[in-house]
């Protein structure tokens, strides 16, 4: 997947750094780090500290809440059981998830939940882990029956009561119709969310066991999981969601207490992971190497060009745009990329300084992590501000544009 083994241009490299200082400078932003790399190079900036008010430093081992950032890593359990053959693309998904056999579908997806039609044809493991099995997180369809209903079943993450335990998850999703027949349409979240529940009972096991056993262990990412042990809170800071109108920073998850405080009933897939800058490197560097961890392989080169490559045909592709187009009000600017591959966008069309390839994608909690087979680059950039504000996804902005100014061929 590498075409260039070229490092980054030194001058260049000192804006990076200036630019990110600025944002911590201006008070948007209490801290950060980045970790980016070019081939064996490999650069890293530590601003700021863990709370708005001061306190301790950033530390290039803080631990931060991935939010969707999980997605691109936690899709890698079920490549793993492709590889295997543990799992097949078009295997219709009620042998593991009986409950979701005989699926309804709206006539409309705004319209009244009992005004259906039977599917067409069952989900299949390849709608899932692209997202299209039929219901996720239309930003297009807010305030729809459907959409009011997937928020009063507790099935989003961003609610102030946990997600409950993945069995009951799955009781109340299948009491749900679909947005959309099987394979339709693609939206976003809950067939994230979905993977992790189908990988665990595949494997009989947790979810975070498997991904543990097959991918974090092997990857040496010892900080990556679904909670915070107790001798490592310290290393997690506050989640500020600041106020929309007057930007104050308000704390929507505390470290000690807080979320990841405990292991959750619902280990989530879509957005639940804990991790560092360090341990999403490994990881991301490993997709660059095709699948390759130093001398172990993690995942089969088919599966890596699987995920990393755009999987949504131009009328599935048309959700995932009006997702980037129709909602700047909602994401601030997030970027748009175009395709979907299994887990993560992957950019089929130049709409900023990254190339067609890159792969990857943003958080809510002010994370951004992709991957550049073209540039044989990773960049890494983690906070703890929410996407309530404009601050966090300026500064992903601001991250990329000067990151590639930097490579140097």
């Amino acid at each position: 997947m590498r075409s260039s083994t070229a490092g980054f241009s030194k001058a260049a490299l000192r804006r990076v750094g200036d630019t990110l200082a600025a944002h911590v400078e201006s008070g948007s932003i209490p801290g950060l780090v980045a970790l980016f790399s070019r081939g064996e190079e490999t650069h890293v900036e530590v601003l700021g500290t863990m709370r708005h008010d001061g306190g301790a430093p950033m530390r290039q081992d803080t631990l931060f809440r991935m939010a969707s950032t999980s997605k691109p890593v936690t899709t890698a359990a079920a490549m793993v059981l492709l590889d295997e053959c543990r799992l097949r693309l078009d295997d219709p998904v009620d042998q593991w998830l009986p409950e979701l056999a005989d699926r309804r579908v709206l006539k409309r997806s705004d319209g009244p939940l009992d005004d259906t039609v039977p599917a067409r044809r069952p989900i299949t493991v390849r709608d899932v882990l692209t997202s299209t099995f039929g219901l996720g997180m239309d930003m297009t369809s807010l305030g729809t029956p459907i959409m009011n209903a997937v928020f009063e079943q507790g099935l989003t993450p961003n609610l102030p009561e946990p997600q409950p335990e993945p069995d009951e998850w799955l009781r109340r999703l299948a009491t749900l119709p679909l947005m959309h027949q099987p394979g339709e349409r693609w939206q976003y979240h809950i067939s994230n969310d979905l993977l992790g529940v189908l990988v665990a009972r595949v494997t009989g096991g947790s979810f975070e066991a498997f991904l543990r056993e097959r991918v974090f262990g092997p990857l040496g990412m010892a900080d990556t999981g679904f909670h915070v042990p107790a001798d490592r809170m310290d290393r997690l800071p506050p989640l500020y969601a600041p106020d929309p109108v007057s930007g104050e920073f308000v704390v929507w998850d505390e470290a000690a207490g807080g979320r990841h405080s405990e292991p959750p009933a619902f280990q989530g897939a879509g957005g639940g992971l804990v991790s560092t800058a360090d341990d999403y490197h490994a990881y991301f560097r490993m997709l660059l190497n095709q699948g390759i961890h130093g001398t172990e392989r993690i995942l089969s080169r088919p599966a890596v060009e699987l995920m990393t490559t755009n999987r949504l045909s131009p009328e599935q592709q048309a959700a995932r745009h009006a997702m980037a187009v129709d909602n700047v009000h909602v994401s601030h600017g997030q970027g748009q990329h175009g395709g979907w591959g299994f887990g993560m966008a992957v950019r089929t069309y130049r709409s900023d300084y990254a190339p067609l390839g890159q792969f990857g994608w943003d958080g809510g909690s002010g994370t951004s992590t992709y991957a550049d087979p073209r540039n044989d680059v990773v960049g890494i950039l983690l906070t703890q501000v929410g996407a309530s504000v404009p601050a966090p996804m300026r500064l992903m902005h601001d991250f990329w544009t000067t990151l590639y100014q930097a490579v140097d061929d």
